[in-house]
Order: structure tokens, then sequence, then C-alpha cells
């Protein structure tokens, strides 16, 4: 993989693992010769990784939208930094500069982002990995909760399993590894493009 999207936080969180998991995983993924997109800002986890990125020599692309360039901070010192006018273009301009999406600890933001990505996958719109990067427990409710809704058959069992879950760096580097994604829905290739 060239580049992997990290959704992260513009908050630290209360835990010091949040963190350090963004630096380690920042610092990690540099060393491995992998990019970092993410959402732009030089605070929270996301100044966390991007900064362990770079100091580790890595690539670092940022995409923010201009309304929150003041908001959250952006980072002057990124490999590049992409100003967009809204949310759904930064979402979208992620999603084309990586080769897959880890999901760290985060709030209202990086959980749209993520189940954005997770639906696009479904649908077939791309076929990255997606990945939850379970810090410290901090996922472990929301992948209940997704186990709940494909119990209730609101999720198909080859839908839910598309979301890889691992409470470590090099564990969700391999399942994204060994992903291979489902296959293309039937019904999207009668959908007319023009």
């Amino acid at each position: 993989m060239k580049r992997l999207c990290i959704y992260c936080g513009s908050n630290p969180g209360k835990r010091p693992e949040y963190i350090e998991t963004a630096q380690t995983l920042g610092q990690t993924l540099a060393q491995r010769g992998v990019g970092v997109v993410y959402g732009g800002a030089k605070v929270g986890t996301m100044g966390a990784i991007a900064d362990a990125a770079l100091a580790a020599g890595g690539e670092v692309i940022g995409v923010i939208p201009h309304g929150l360039v003041a908001l959250e901070v952006a980072h002057t010192g990124l490999t590049e930094l992409h100003r967009v006018e809204t949310l759904h273009e930064r979402k979208a301009k992620m999603l084309e500069l990586c080769d897959g999406l880890i999901c760290l600890p985060g709030g209202h933001g990086t959980l749209d982002e993520m189940f954005e990505a997770i639906t696009w996958l479904q649908l077939g719109i791309h076929s990255k990995p997606i990945g939850l990067l379970n810090v410290a427990g901090f996922y472990d409710s929301l992948v209940g909760h997704l186990d709940h809704c494909a119990g209730e058959g609101f999720i198909r069992p080859e839908h839910r399993s598309m979301l890889l879950v691992d409470p470590t760096i090099d564990g969700l580097l391999q399942r994204f590894a060994d992903f291979e994604p489902p296959d293309r829905p039937e019904w999207l290739a009668r959908i007319d493009p023009g």
C-alpha cells in the first residue's frame, strides 16, 4: 500500500494511549514507506499522527475544508495540504488519495467518515480495506452494536465482515494485507451512470 487514510480526532481524548497510538501509527507507517492521508489539522490525534510520521521522514497529506482551517488549526508543515470547499469533498478526496482506511478513536466526524466509507465499500463504489484500530477497547461497544445489527437482519453477514477490527497496529495491517474486497453488487452494474 502506498498510502493509508487515517480517520482521527481534533481532540486528544482522555487516555494517553490515544495520542501514543496515533504517534506510533504515524511512525510505523513512515518506517514502512506508507504515506498518511488525514484531515489536515495540527491538533488532537490528527496532529499527533502527522507530526510523528513527518518526524520519521514520511509523506503526510492533509485534506481540510476552508471553513475548518481556523477551527481545526490547519497543519502548515505537511507534504501537501489540500483545501476543499465541503466536508463531502474532504471525504471523497481522502478516499481518492489512499489505498485503505484506518479509524482511530474519535467522535462524530471520525464515525461519519468511517460509516460513509464502509457504506461505499458495501455498495461497490470502492474496494479498499477499512479497519478500526481498537485502542484500549474504545470500539468494543460499536463492534457489539454492529454485531447486534447483523443479528437483527439489518446488516448482512458478508457486509458485517468487511469492517476489519484489531487492537494492534501490526494486527490491523496484516488484516489489510489479507483483505479481499467483496464482490461488486450485481445491481450496481445496471445503474446508468449518465
